[in-house]
């Protein structure tokens, strides 16, 4: 780091105030002081040449880059509480207004998504819902659906038969606050509605569907526990010994899209999310993909 970042960013004073006001153990204070100079110059590099320059997507693109860095999540929570602590300080001295780290987050976040499913055991779970169980074109829909279009389990339940528009393959969400997208889905998802309409649905209809596209036995909307008891009995047929949830099927249906090389912003926007801060959780889960790969397959690694 150089000399003028170190003033721009006024490290020296922050330096004073770790050795005299915090009381802490000088390697406590040398650690805290080296990831403010790390984060510091990480903001120099993107263009904020002052703190008050500093604004919070700057701040969750360092720890973004900190986690693409291979630092552990300890690791990472310990910058992210040096960067909150000179921030304060910032604010407690006067030379900022407002502190921009706020709401930053740790990797506590990143740690609690559920497991992702693979291609393989994605297949394995849809295959699982053949003939010889009674409603499987239903479930066989319900599953290509779920993962087809990355839905919660609120709009899994809840899609009506106008939102499936079958010659454009999209299917009309409403998602958080009734917000309406538009989600493609595959021929798979569509041939497996097709199939549910044609065969099934039509016979357990029994005038209490209310529109509704999935219905469960004695013709009804299916429910929330419904759903998830449906896709509990596939996970167990298939033999899949992860813990699974319909979240589940959209944290893989965003996590494959990624790991083809699909656009953020359209996984974005098939997922619903207002920020794309959330959608960008799932390049970490993408990253942790690609580490993976190359521990398994690389000579060297």
């Amino acid at each position: 780091m150089t000399d003028e970042i170190a003033r721009a960013f006024l490290l020296e004073r922050f330096q004073d105030y770790l050795s005299v006001e915090k009381g802490a153990s000088p390697r406590t204070n040398e650690a805290y002081l080296r990831d403010v100079a790390r984060f510091a110059t990480f903001a120099h590099v993107k263009g904020a040449h002052t703190p008050a320059s500093v604004g919070a997507r700057l701040l969750r693109e360092f720890v973004y880059h900190l986690k693409d860095l291979g630092l552990s999540p300890s690791s990472i929570r310990r910058n992210v509480s040096a960067v909150r602590g000179y921030f304060r300080f910032m604010v407690g001295e006067g030379e900022l207004v407002r502190d921009p780290s706020e709401r930053l987050e740790t990797p506590k976040r990143w740690r609690t998504l559920p497991e992702v499913l693979t291609v393989e055991e994605t297949e394995k779970l849809i295959a699982a819902a053949t003939l010889e169980h009674p409603l499987a074109f239903r479930d066989r829909a319900m599953l290509e659906l779920g993962y087809g279009a990355g839905l919660r389990v609120s709009e899994w339940i809840s899609i009506g038969l106008r939102d499936v528009l079958m010659d454009d393959r999209l299917v009309r969400v409403f998602g958080k606050g009734s917000k309406e997208r538009l989600v493609p889905i595959g021929r798979k998802a569509i041939g497996a509605i097709a199939v549910y309409l044609r065969e099934l649905r039509p016979k357990i209809e029994r005038g209490k569907g209310k529109g509704v596209l999935f219905l469960n036995a004695r013709g009804e909307p299916l429910s929330r526990m419904g759903a998830w008891k449906i896709l509990r009995k596939y996970v167990a047929i298939a033999g899949i010994t992860k813990t699974v949830s319909p979240h589940t099927l959209r944290h893989s249906f965003a996590t494959h899209l990624l790991e083809g090389g699909a656009d953020l912003r359209a996984v974005q926007e098939m997922l619903g999310h207002a920020d794309i801060s959330t959608t960008q959780i799932y390049t970490h889960v993408d990253r942790e993909y690609l580490r993976s790969v190359h521990r398994q397959y690389h000579p060297r690694a």
